[in-house]
């Protein structure tokens, strides 16, 4: 009978063990879990950051490169269009016709 009293004191503890290692490596793994949200809560936020100010920049930057270089107007002299006469035909005289005495078919 006192067999069966240590075996089961020994079972408890090893029971007990066994369950505070559970519980240690759940605390851990939340604990792990928790800090991969903060990660990519932290990583997300600086790569939106990061890609607006790219973003604002390459506006800008077209902004000021069209206002640099863009060219001065300068009025360019036309070329006055002289009327020209185009060569216009003449129509020539068609013969007038001439009644024959053939019934039209």
């Amino acid at each position: 009978m006192g067999e069966q009293g240590m075996a089961a004191r020994g079972s408890k503890n090893a029971q007990a063990r066994t369950s505070a290692e559970r519980a240690r490596l759940h605390t851990a793994r939340t604990q792990w879990h928790e800090g991969q949200i903060r990660r990519r809560v932290r990583d997300n936020t600086i790569a939106a950051v990061v890609g607006s100010l790219i973003v604002v920049a390459a506006i800008g930057s077209q902004v000021v490169h069209a206002q640099v270089t863009a060219p001065e107007p300068e009025p360019t002299p036309t070329p006055s269009v002289e009327p020209t006469t185009a060569p216009t035909e003449t129509p020539a005289e068609t013969p007038a016709p001439v009644p024959s005495d053939a019934p039209a078919e």
